[in-house]
């Protein structure tokens, strides 16, 4: 159960309980109306209360944003290994593994995914994402407990109150050693799966630094600005340094790494209720470690 609690202060004394869901709670209309409609979801001093209720100083407001049962987009929970790096009330962040999707695919039968892991973890049946990872990619993932704290999260992606940190292996060495690529990004006509700069795309800007040179590759600190599909990947590929192990925008190479070179290694955020500034941290999985060691 996620329940969200307040004390009414003297400057919100007569101010409605509507007022407080909206202004302190930042609660949508929409879930507004799904709280009136769920019994014993707003209580105000441990009573059931209409939202048109005026509040008094030291008034007890308990608003619970647990997800409703029964949802048509339920996911199935699976006992599944999970790698947890940090987790309050609200919010839960892991480390993903290689070779598990995040959601269960429709023309695949994926008997593991993040989501159902995820689900039996919690107990429960619904999944929340913030920050989704490709199948290959490992590291960081933050995931919501709820729809509410989902909706406040989102808010936050792409903005200095949410930040993601990447570690990635390229193909040769990229010149200058530091810069930013900002190229708009659009679906590959020729492909179900790959993006492509284009013109006519979405914008997408990606910071990148040479941390390490590895041979004829370098280990790179990737910090996306946007949030497009294959971003980090079409990015590098484009100024001619394709992630090590990339089948679909470089070489592929199963000897040295099964997957991308990718990985979603520090994610810091403001969280959205307390305001604690939070930073999770995922290290270099064994395969990119490898992968380091035998360029060298």
């Amino acid at each position: 159960m996620s329940v969200l609690t307040h004390t009414i202060t003297q400057t919100e004394d007569g101010c409605t309980v509507r007022d407080i869901l909206t202004a302190r709670f930042h609660i949508s209309t929409t879930l507004r109306k799904q709280l009136r409609r769920r019994e014993g979801a707003i209580l105000l001093n441990d009573a059931p209360v209409t939202v048109a209720q005026r509040v008094r100083c030291g008034d007890l407001l308990r608003v619970d944003v647990s997800d409703e049962a029964g949802s048509a987009d339920a996911i199935l929970p699976v006992d599944a290994p999970l790698s947890v790096l940090w987790e309050d009330e609200h919010l839960l962040a892991i480390d993903k593994s290689a070779g598990i999707a995040v959601h269960p695919a429709a023309l695949t039968e994926e008997s593991v995914t993040v989501a159902g892991a995820v689900a039996h973890y919690l107990g429960s049946s619904a999944f929340h994402a913030v920050n989704r990872l490709d199948r290959g990619t490992t590291g960081v993932m933050l995931i919501a407990k709820n729809g509410y704290m989902h909706a406040r999260c989102m808010d936050l992606l792409h903005t200095a109150a949410l930040q993601r940190e990447y570690r990635a292996v390229c193909d040769g060495i990229p010149s200058p050693a530091a810069g930013s690529i900002t190229l708009p990004i659009g679906r590959d006509t020729d492909s179900l799966l790959r993006r492509c700069i284009d013109p006519s795309g979405q914008p997408a800007q990606t910071e990148y630094e040479v941390l390490q040179l590895c041979g004829e590759r370098a280990l790179l600190r990737l910090l996306p600005h946007t949030g497009r599909t294959h971003q980090l990947r079409v990015h590098m590929a484009a100024i001619g340094c394709p992630l090590t192990g990339d089948w679909l925008y470089g070489t592929e190479d199963r000897e040295l790494i099964a997957r991308p070179a990718l990985h979603s290694h520090i994610l810091r955020f403001t969280h959205p209720l307390t305001g604690e500034a939070v930073t999770v941290t995922a290290p270099l999985p064994q395969d990119m470690l490898c992968l380091l060691e035998e360029t060298l």
